[in-house]
């Protein structure tokens, strides 16, 4: 085996909970068409807020994953979690078909011959975690809702709890983590997989984000900082990263998962590479709370160390899946540390947001992010950037208004900007 192999970290599998779609596939397919998951909010009465859209995950019934005590205990980002992870270790061929049943505490699966489960591990990361269990939990201690509080409410409530329930559905034993990054939370699992790998640690990882919070206290919060749009017309077309018209991000929530290994294990196993993860980055504005840096000077450090990690020059990357939140600042401070990090390259450059269809999934958003960057190499497709349709002067590259667009790619990034400063890029590139 070559030393190359032994030095490349590949992906092999990918599952997805998203506004758009509750597989892989079928999420792909609507975010080259061009379909918004934005709609009115269902899982609270919003009637006294002035925002009553969000981008919620429709049809996803958990107990096609997790049944009995295992469901009871848990909450709605870990079953988004379970459910992407599972989908993609079916898809990395870790388990077999026969193992994508619900499953009770007691239920385990055996993984696919030659799959050592002490050589496999998890990074689940989620930005707010379970701030559903948590204000439930208040009303109920405030007499505002009915029912005692749960014995699972402080842990099913954990920011690691995904990564835990993922190693316990799957019969995993190799280092299980979770990292709290704000709306980079995605993307940095990708690295730190990819870390886990290189050092030896594990020869494979199963990473990605997750996260769902549609709930009052959440609204009432992000209402009151003027984060969300207040777009009054059809909410499809509340989401308008890049456009002059944008007024704020639409909430979101969903789980995007992958499976990376070693290129080494992977040939050994016969498995069939996406892209290899080739590098990133992550930086720190240490600018503010929740705005962006205003002169993307930091962001542009992220880009550009990503890029060197990756042994990538500016001008050899053709698709970014951009940060593009819809908010005035991130728009115009990701513009300008693209033009900054990748120079005379930024012009030639296709950046699309799929925030424009299924919002700011926050913990998962990242990872959305990567999947298209990765399923972009497959198909040599990107994502359009829908509602770009007045332009910018500050917002000045090529977005991919509207309509996916066919053409070569081969080497991608996704970028991701968290509240807190939080700069984080992963390279990808096609299996050669």
């Amino acid at each position: 085996m070559s030393n190359a192999l032994a030095h490349e970290v590949v992906i092999t599998g990918f599952g997805a909970v998203t506004p758009v779609g509750n597989d892989r596939e079928s999420t792909w397919r609507a975010l080259l068409a061009g379909t918004s998951g934005v709609a009115e909010i269902t899982q609270f009465d919003s009637s006294d807020f002035a925002v009553h859209i969000a981008a919620e995950v429709k049809g996803f019934d958990p107990s096609s994953v997790l049944i009995g005590k295992r469901l009871r205990r848990s909450t709605r980002f870990t079953h988004l979690a379970v459910a992407a992870a599972r989908e993609a270790a079916l898809d990395a061929g870790l388990i077999p078909p026969e193992a994508d049943v619900p499953r009770d505490e007691r239920d385990r699966v055996d993984l696919a011959e030659g799959i050592d489960a002490t050589r496999v591990g998890v990074v689940i990361n989620a930005a707010v975690a379970g701030f559903d269990t948590i204000e439930h939990a208040t009303r109920q201690l405030l007499g505002d809702e009915q029912g005692r509080i749960s014995p699972y409410f402080v842990s099913s409530s954990l920011t690691n709890m995904p990564a835990c329930e993922v190693a316990i559905d799957l019969g995993l034993h190799g280092p299980v983590t979770a990292s709290a990054l704000a709306c980079a939370s995605g993307v940095y699992a990708f690295l730190e997989a990819r870390r886990l790998i290189l050092s030896g640690e594990a020869d494979v990882v199963v990473c990605g984000g997750t996260d769902a919070a549609i709930t009052p206290a959440m609204f009432a919060g992000l209402q009151a900082m003027g984060a969300l749009s207040k777009y009054d017309g059809d909410p499809a077309k509340a989401s308008r990263p890049f456009d002059a018209d944008r007024d704020g991000f639409v909430f979101g929530e969903g789980a995007v998962v992958a499976v990376l290994e070693s290129a080494e294990h992977a040939a050994c196993r016969s498995a069939k590479p996406y892209a290899a993860v080739a590098g990133g980055a992550l930086t720190a504005d240490a600018f503010h709370v929740s705005a962006p840096e205003p002169t993307g000077t930091y962001a542009a450090n992220s880009i550009s160390v990503a890029l060197r990690n990756a042994g990538v020059k500016p001008d050899e990357v053709d698709y970014v899946a951009a940060h593009g939140t819809s908010t005035k600042a991130n728009d115009r401070t990701e513009t300008a540390a693209l033009h900054q990090a990748y120079g005379d390259a930024a012009g030639k450059l296709a950046i699309s947001s799929p925030k424009s269809m299924v919002g700011h999934l926050i913990g998962a958003a990242g990872a959305l992010g990567a999947m298209a960057s990765v399923l972009a190499i497959r198909d040599q497709i990107v994502p359009p950037t829908i509602n770009l349709d007045t332009a910018d002067p500050d917002c000045d590259l090529d977005y991919v208004p509207n309509v996916a667009r066919r053409m070569p790619v081969g080497i991608t990034a996704t970028n991701a900007f968290g509240f807190g400063g939080q700069n984080c890029v992963a390279v990808f590139s096609a299996v050669q």
